[in-house]
């Protein structure tokens, strides 16, 4: 079997980013309104009165400081808590190919390569932007590659999912070159009028290449040792968003039709599913977790990843074994393990060994073993 290298990443953040502050400032104008205007209702008991967020409990509950957003005015008005993305004309690129396009020229660039030497493109995501034609047949076309291209969706998980198929297209034969793609546009589908989880969010996109060893030459590579894939299915974290919404008009704008989460629950069941899922890949693939120099996880919440690394390493994990981006970008759904890959690879050398993993709706978890090429 040929040796699959990653050859190189690429990241693009939105220009404009929301702080803790400000988005409880707009949720907590959004409260005081909703309970002044359902005053008679509440002291009646017919409904409940909404309770203010503060940055205090944003960060203890997560990690997050701030996030970064393709739409902020939207998102920290009180009367639309909500991104504002014009819909574009089929004549234009769609807003999650043109942010694939600013990543994937990065990794480009990185890998030492020209689209026109990639194979396949895959995007992988939490959320598409439409059912078809396919995001990945669209920045295919956008940049020139030939061969073939295909959307797949495991939410968080999607990244190292996609990473898989890479991996198994190259070893396969059926591609030297893979291009993957996470753009996610979270905004889009959180509540911003929920305390629990209004401030989970952000939006960026980051991209892959994938290489068959023969072929790459790049100076940033890492060797893919092995994947593992896991998944377990669970209501405790949904997303019932999809075209039959429109057939009942009574459910169609309901709050399971934005994110929605059993917080505590997705913490006790994927904490110890994601620890077990890394530390079995690691013992079948005869290596250590001591022998870890870097664990690249998913960020999403600071707490389960602490967590998850102490169980795998038997110790508290330091900022340099585990690096978080999650403060800075929030939760990014299926991009967040590679941003913080894509961040924290540079200072790797020769024969050093990490496990990028992500983890999240399904329940899915995702674990690929790398190792830094000479």
């Amino acid at each position: 079997m040929p040796q699959v290298i990653l050859s190189g990443t690429g990241l693009f953040t939105p220009s404009e980013s929301v702080s803790n502050e400000e988005l409880v400032a707009s949720f907590n104008a959004y409260v005081d309104k909703f309970n002044a205007d359902n005053a008679a209702a509440i002291e009646a008991g017919e409904i409940e009165a909404l309770t203010q967020s503060s940055s205090a409990f944003i960060e203890k509950a997560s990690g997050i400081k701030s996030r970064f957003v393709m739409n902020k005015a939207g998102i920290v008005d009180p009367d639309i808590l909500c991104p504002q993305l014009p819909e574009r004309s089929n004549d234009e690129p769609s807003i999650l190919a043109e942010m694939s396009l600013h990543a994937a020229n990065e990794a480009i660039a990185q890998a030492g390569i020209k689209a026109n030497d990639i194979d396949a493109v895959i995007v992988a995501c939490s959320n598409l932007q439409r059912a078809y034609p396919a995001i990945s047949i669209e920045v295919q076309g956008l940049l020139g590659i030939d061969g073939f291209a295909f959307d797949m969706n495991v939410a968080c998980s999607s990244a190292t999912f996609a990473l898989q198929n890479g991996y198994d297209m190259i070893r396969s034969g059926s591609a030297q070159r893979v291009l993957i793609l996470n753009p996610e546009i979270c905004t889009g589908h959180l509540n911003f009028r929920d305390r629990d989880s209004h401030f989970i969010f952000g939006d960026v996109c980051t991209a892959i290449i994938l290489e068959n060893g023969e072929v790459a030459n790049s100076d940033h590579g890492f060797e893919i040792i092995d994947t593992r894939l896991i998944t377990q299915f669970s209501n405790n974290i949904r997303n019932n968003f999809g075209f039959l919404n429109r057939t009942n008009a009574e459910t169609r704008d309901a709050k399971d039709k934005l994110f929605v989460q059993e917080g505590r629950k997705v913490f006790r069941e994927v904490v110890p599913m994601v620890a077990e899922l890394i530390s079995a890949h690691l013992a079948d693939n005869n290596l250590q977790a001591g022998g870890l120099r870097r664990m690249w996880l998913h960020q999403a919440n600071r707490g389960m990843n602490d967590l998850i690394a102490k169980k795998v390493l038997g110790h508290d994990p330091n900022d340099d074994l585990q690096p978080t981006v999650l403060d800075e970008y929030a939760n990014t759904s299926s991009a967040g393990s590679i941003i913080a890959f894509h961040k924290h690879k540079q200072d790797f050398k020769a024969g050093e060994i990490g496990v990028i993993c992500s983890f999240g709706a399904g329940y899915s978890a995702g674990s690929v073993i790398v190792r830094r090429a000479s």
